[in-house]
Formats: C-alpha cells, sequence, structure tokens
C-alpha cells in the first residue's frame, strides 16, 4: 500500500459488533478497515496522520506514501470526487500519470461505488496537513511511467466486485478479501515485474512489504492455516490471538489494533467463511530461526 493515495472498503450497511468500537461513519469505517492511516501516516516519525511519508522497501525500490489530506497543494484537496474513483478503479491520478501498483489499485478496483463515495466525502472532513511528498528512491529503468501502461496489460484486471450466485457471507468475504482489505497485496508472491502470482493466492511469500516474511493463509494444514477453526480466524482478526496462544505482531499487529478490529462479527465471519473456501497451498512461506528451525514470522 502506497503511492500516491490509498483508500477502501465496504458495501452494505453494517450489523452486529466485534466487541470494538463500530464507527458510525460508513466513511470512517472504510477508512479504518482499509488501513489508509497504517499506511499514510509516518508513526515511526511522529508523522502527521494522513501526511504521508512512510517508507515501503520492495525488492522493486523504495517508495514513501504521499500526502492524502486535503490540503490544496501538498495533498489531495484539488481533487474531484471523480478524480479519486479513478484513481482507486485505473490506478491513474489526476494528472494522468500511471501509479506503481505499490499503490495497491489492483484490489481497490473492486470497491463498489457507495463504499468509494463514502470514504472520500471522509477523507474530504478531516485536517488538511500541509507536507510534501517525498519521492520514491526507484532504478533509473522503473522511473518512466508510461511502462507502467504495459505493466497494466499484463497483470490488472480494473472493475467492481461482481457477487457470484449464492452464499451471501461468501461473497461479503471475497469482497472484503479481494478488495477492501486488499489481502492478496501482501499474503501473495509476486513475480519479477511485480505482479501478482495467482496461482498462489494467498500462499504467502518471503519478500512481503518492507522486507518482512508474510505468512501462508491458505487451509493447507501444515503451512497454512488449515488447522483453525472458523471461529479460530474471526477471534484472530479481532483481537490478534492465535490458536496456539500466540499474537500477531509486526505488521499484522498494526492491521488488526488499527483496522480489522474495527470490523463486525458478521463480516469477520464472513472472511473466515471465504478463506476456508479456498485452494490450500503447501508454500512454507517461513525463515529459519536461530536454532535451525522453521517457524511462522512475527507478521501473523
Amino acid at each position: 500500500m502506497i503511492w500516491n493515495l490509498a483508500i477502501g472498503l465496504t458495501g452494505a450497511l453494517f450489523a452486529g459488533s466485534a466487541g470494538a468500537f463500530i464507527p458510525a461513519d460508513r466513511g470512517e469505517l472504510v477508512y479504518r478497515v482499509a488501513g489508509c492511516e497504517n499506511c499514510h501516516t509516518d508513526r515511526k516519525h511522529d508523522g502527521a496522520r494522513l501526511a504521508g511519508g512512510r517508507k515501503l522497501t520492495t525488492p522493486l525500490g523504495t517508495f514513501y506514501t504521499p500526502n492524502i489530506t486535503p490540503e490544496p497543494t501538498t495533498g489531495i484537496g484539488r481533487w474531484s470526487e471523480a478524480d479519486f474513483r479513478r484513481a482507486l478503479r485505473q490506478g491513474v491520478g489526476p494528472d494522468g500519470r500511471h501509479y506503481y501498483p505499490s499503490f495497491p489499485y489492483t484490489s481497490y478496483t473492486k470497491l463498489n461505488d457507495d463504499d468509494i463515495h463514502f470514504l472520500w466525502r471522509y477523507l474530504r472532513s478531516l485536517p488538511p496537513v500541509r507536507q510534501a511528498n517525498k519521492s520514491h528512491e526507484l532504478p533509473w529503468y522503473l522511473s518512466f511511467r508510461p511502462l507502467l501502461a504495459i505493466w497494466k496489460l499484463l497483470f490488472f484486471t480494473p472493475g467492481a466486485y461482481l457477487p457470484v450466485t449464492g452464499n451471501t457471507a461468501w461473497n461479503r468475504g471475497a469482497y472484503l478479501v479481494n478488495g477492501a482489505a486488499h489481502c492478496s497485496e501482501c499474503h501473495t508472491p509476486r513475480n519479477k515485474l511485480g505482479g501478482l502470482r495467482q496461482d498462489a493466492f494467498l500462499a504467502g511469500t518471503l519478500e512481503g512489504p518492507e522486507g518482512v516474511v508474510v505468512p501462508n493463509i491458505t487451509p493447507d494444514k501444515k503451512y497454512g492455516i488449515g488447522s483453525w477453526s472458523k471461529a479460530d480466524i474471526t477471534q484472530y482478526l479481532s483481537t490478534g490471538s492465535r490458536p496456539d496462544g500466540d499474537y500477531a505482531g509486526n505488521l499484522m499487529a498494526e492491521m488488526i489494533d488499527n483496522s480489522l478490529k474495527y470490523l463486525p462479527q458478521t463480516d469477520m465471519q464472513a472472511i473466515a467463511e471465504y478463506v476456508a473456501s479456498l485452494p490450500a497451498s503447501a508454500n512454507p512461506a517461513r525463515k529459519a530461526s536461530k536454532v535451525g528451525r522453521q517457524r511462522d514470522q512475527d507478521y501473523y
């Protein structure tokens, strides 16, 4: 997540409670669960809320999140709602520039129109902060943005999520996982060009955001979360507590504490329903511990 704007989430009125505060404003709930504040606030250096500057190290280079406050000069204060929608749906800025896929428009494109509208309205209500954006640190051959048009032809399919006929909860989970919560952006390995490997969907990667190892969350019993019940998954999303008594760490702890715990219980159950239905993958997505054993990265 990171780029020239990040956002996303929800599509129906929220009912139920996960035991945490549920924002009354739908736009705020979209904002919270999508993790906008996590990426666009440089907490490590006491940065202002949503003013950007958080560093994201990737195998393709270093990206810095932009200012998405409604400040007109350094933020997105001069954007229209149509500009905002285009950024999410097409990965293109108001100036026509293509965004790097470190901004997960490949997932946010699936957001429905209402969620985009309410998120836009909420962001516009927040205090503006005048802070210039930092330039990305990329190899020279990646600095030519028009090449991203070719990347999109290879790896990007724009368009809002279209529910399949059948289980309503499953569709809701699919919408959240694939679009709003953009789980695949971290949990799916990428090819050398930065495209998500759909043959290893949610199977974990050794090269996750900021250099962390991101675990396999498919239903594989050895390497994934196949031994977890749906109730275990729901509990984890609510509190960060794992079935083995350990807790989420690193980036996942941040995502739960600042974002996922704001979901109502029904949405957490929908995510569990969807994830449990996916094909299992035997991808280890683990690193060796100091004593030579294989362990899950603290991410999850």
